[in-house]
């Protein structure tokens, strides 16, 4: 496997649009809501942004195989990992996969300290919640991941939501906007619902390693509940930013995302073997990114159209 392919995989790199599209609807909603836009900014931020992202992927699957999460994964049977398998796989020895873990990190750290000098000092309380948010995960001595009562959910709404909408539309703008607060709010839910569903492949292992997340606590059943709730929430957000008028009209269109996700749902059973839960984060993951690209398209239509 080449270097390329190797890096890709141990930072599982096809799941970037969750992050890339906050950054974009925060970018895009400057252009919308305050005629401001600046492309080079709007990369550095990006570029960032991705970068922490990764870094967050790689430093989760480091601390979940020194635990034992992602061993016991792979003990128990019918579950279905969700990590790199670079670790657990020996593709990969500890010390090179913490070498490329905390070289993004670097990358984040410059692009942070450039937008900090360059765009102001708000930067680093947007990136430096989102950086801790990310190490802390797993990682001792904190480990919220662990610890269950939502903290895994509320950092996901938070970490793929408020802080990349909010910051990068204070890159470009240089204020805060109540709007870009709403606009948050629908792509925030969506990559909440995808971290939860993701738990259901793999929750009796988690139980097993002592992860503590929602689903091993609230069990399968409760779980579901709380997945459609979720999702209903999510939609709801939507549709109130478009109430408070912070999103335009059209960025209803994204409702229509919402059917393939019903569609799994309706096929649940109240216990089910993990590969059940496989379609079901599929179309959280579809609905996610295709709600975020119809938010973007739309702010940059209302944008062009002032």
């Amino acid at each position: 496997m080449s270097r390329a392919k190797l890096f890709l995989r141990a930072s599982r790199f096809q799941v970037i649009p969750v992050m890339i599209l906050p950054v974009m609807i925060g970018s895009i909603g400057a252009y919308a809501w305050n005629h401001v836009f600046d492309w080079k900014w709007f990369a550095v931020t990006l570029l960032g942004a991705v970068a922490l992202h990764l870094f967050s992927n790689m430093i989760n699957d480091l601390w979940d195989y020194r635990s034992g999460a992602d061993i016991a994964a792979h003990a128990e049977p019918g579950t279905i990992s969700t990590h790199s398998g670079m670790l657990t796989g020996g593709k990969l020895s500890e010390s090179n996969f913490a070498r490329m873990t905390w070289a993004l990190f670097g990358i984040s750290l410059l692009c942070g300290i450039l937008l900090i000098y360059f765009r102001g000092s708000m930067v680093l309380v947007y990136g430096g919640i989102g950086a801790l948010l990310a190490y802390f995960y797993v990682a001792p001595p904190i480990r919220y991941g662990y610890r269950g009562k939502g903290l895994s959910e509320i950092s996901i709404f938070v970490s793929f939501g408020i802080l990349p909408v909010l910051g990068s539309h204070y890159v470009q703008a240089l204020q805060f906007d109540a709007r870009a607060l709403l606009a948050s709010f629908p792509i925030g839910g969506l990559t909440t619902l995808i971290l939860f569903n993701h738990h259901f492949l793999h929750w009796q292992a988690d139980r097993l390693a002592g992860k503590n997340t929602l689903v091993v606590v609230l069990g399968e059943n409760g779980a579901q509940k709380v997945s459609l709730a979720i999702f209903g929430a999510s939609y709801g957000f939507l549709l109130l930013a478009v109430a408070l008028g912070a999103l335009p009209v059209y960025s209803l269109v994204a409702l229509i995302t919402a059917n393939r996700l019903l569609k799994v749902y309706r096929q649940l059973q109240g216990s089910n073997p993990p590969a059940a839960y496989a379609p079901l984060m599929k179309a959280s993951l579809s609905a996610s990114v295709n709600t975020g690209l119809i938010i973007s398209a739309s702010l940059w239509l209302q944008g062009f159209l002032q």
